[in-house]
């Protein structure tokens, strides 16, 4: 997701149309701690775009698959356990690239090396 899609910008009411649910619903999931929306300076609770899927997620898991909200809540840590896996395994692969070019660049340098050292 990029930043736009993490900026809040929904009000509650307009946020539970977009997830087709009723505002006291989303009120509850964030009592359970299942969504943290932003609160503007008059406390009023903004919905950003990747809270919106976060919605419409639980809200799959709930109607479409049978899942209570203890599964959801499961559900939800271990999705987040990837996304940071992930994120581990990305950086670890830019690590082993940069070491991959370094190691190819010393072999290039001692090639030449070599190569100058034979015609002395």
């Amino acid at each position: 997701m990029t930043d736009w899609d993490s900026k809040p910008r929904y009000v509650i009411s307009v946020a539970a149309k977009m997830v087709g649910t009723e505002a006291h619903i989303l009120r509850y999931y964030e009592r359970l701690g299942l969504i943290h929306p932003e609160r503007s300076s008059g406390n009023r609770r903004l919905y950003s775009e990747e809270d919106i899927e976060r919605l419409r997620y639980i809200k799959a898991l709930m109607s479409d698959c049978g899942v209570n909200l203890a599964g959801v809540e499961v559900a939800l840590r271990l999705m987040e356990r990837m996304r940071n896996l992930q994120r581990q395994l990305e950086e670890m692969e830019r690590r082993v690239q940069r070491i991959a070019r370094a190691e190819i660049q010393d072999i290039i340098q001692d090639i030449i090396e070599d190569a100058e050292w034979r015609e002395i």
